[in-house]
Order: C-alpha cells, then sequence, then structure tokens
C-alpha cells in the first residue's frame, strides 16, 4: 500500500494530511490502513479519558489502583509507539527523548 505524509496532533488527536491547515506535533508517512488504526487508537484513548475524569472525582480511588487510568496510559503509550514507528526522523528523537518506549507499548501492528 501507498504511505502518504499526515501530521498528526496528539492534544485533540487530530490527523491530516495539510501541513498548515491546524497546529500538529508529529510528522509520519502511514498507509490508509495505518491511519484507521491509530485513529481507533485515539477515539478509544478519548473515550478513556473520560472515564478517567469521572474517576477524578471519586477521592478514595488512588491514580495507582485504577483500571480507568492504566488503560488510558496502556493506550497513550501504544499511540507513541505507532507514532515512533512511522514518524520521521524528529518525532521518533522526540519520542525517544521522552523514555515512554517500552515493551507494553507495541503499536497494533507489532501485537
Amino acid at each position: 500500500m501507498e504511505k502518504k505524509t499526515y501530521y498528526v496532533d496528539l492534544a485533540s488527536g487530530s490527523i491530516s494530511q495539510s501541513r498548515s491547515s491546524s497546529a500538529w506535533n508529529y510528522e509520519i508517512e502511514a498507509t490508509d490502513e495505518e491511519i484507521i488504526q491509530l485513529r481507533k487508537l485515539f477515539d478509544l484513548a478519548f473515550e478513556k479519558d473520560g472515564f478517567s475524569f469521572i474517576r477524578a472525582h471519586v477521592p478514595y480511588v488512588p491514580y495507582h489502583y485504577d483500571r480507568e487510568n492504566d488503560a488510558y496510559d496502556r493506550l497513550l503509550a501504544k499511540i507513541f509507539a505507532m507514532l515512533h514507528h512511522l514518524g520521521d526522523e524528529a518525532a521518533k528523537k522526540h519520542i525517544e527523548s521522552l523514555g515512554i518506549l517500552g515493551q507494553e507499548s507495541a503499536w497494533p501492528g507489532e501485537d
């Protein structure tokens, strides 16, 4: 499959082919199928983030004992791993500098 250039904003979950249409953090090269996988991860992370927001208002459950936060953290790790795999050199270096890549962060294509 042919790869195209996309521009990804992590905070908003936006994926665009236009470099100038909106703010972006990472430039990636991806197939249509890979973009569909990335979009699914962003959608799931948005859903999990909503659950963790609700959980945040329950003070008796510490963050490190919370399944919703754990699921959200795992999804972010998968997103970063996928962005690292598909990203340009600048994206790869930035993600590596964050120190978040690890065995549990395999992107969906590597599972």
